[in-house]
């Protein structure tokens, strides 16, 4: 079985932490992924641990399932859309209300405040260990996705999330200077 894992095309924090967080995930679990955004993933995220396996070129022949990620409707993913509506088993993971229950299998929780705390609570329920890379991963989706905690999406479970990830060894620091600190061009 191999699995194609994809995000919306120009991604923020949540759809590149929760497409590396879903890999690892499924690493874990020895399955056979690639992971997928037809964008280039933009600087601030470019800290993040296994950015390098995000390719923007696929064969979709070789796939057997799509986990779509973050994605109201399947157009989001860009111009790989027509191919991946081939690809057998297409699962849907989001958060927005806009979702279209797109694909044959749907995980949508529209009180979530990322992606990534859905993909938290997923990962929890498989049984597969959060290492630091999966926590750097998810905390960033989330910390992103509220805006720093200031957005109206911000929910108790974000910061329960994140203070887990940081006794999993994430560094708020870090993470935040990364995504917001300042790049000469």
């Amino acid at each position: 079985t191999h699995i194609l894992v994809v995000s919306h095309a120009k991604p923020d924090g949540d759809a590149i932490g929760s497409l590396i967080a879903m890999g690892l995930a499924l690493d874990a679990l020895n399955k056979k992924t690639t992971l997928f955004n037809e964008s280039p993933i933009p600087a601030v995220y470019r800290f993040l641990p296994s950015v390098n396996r995000i390719v923007r070129h696929i064969n979709l022949a070789s796939f057997d399932i799509a986990v779509t990620l973050d994605c109201s409707d399947l157009e989001r993913i860009g111009k790989a859309v027509s191919a991946v509506r081939q690809i057998p088993i297409i699962v849907n993971i989001d958060r927005h209300i806009t979702n279209t229950r797109f694909g044959h299998f749907q995980l949508i929780d529209t009180s979530a405040c990322a992606t990534a705390e859905i993909l938290y609570r997923l990962i929890k329920q498989m049984g597969i260990p959060i290492d630091k890379a999966i926590a750097t991963s998810i905390y960033t989706g989330i910390l992103t996705d509220t805006g720093s905690f200031r957005f109206s999406n911000t929910n108790r479970a974000a910061f329960a999330i994140c203070q887990e990830m940081v006794k999993l060894g994430v560094d708020p620091y870090s993470i935040a200077s990364h995504v917001y600190g300042t790049y000469s061009l």
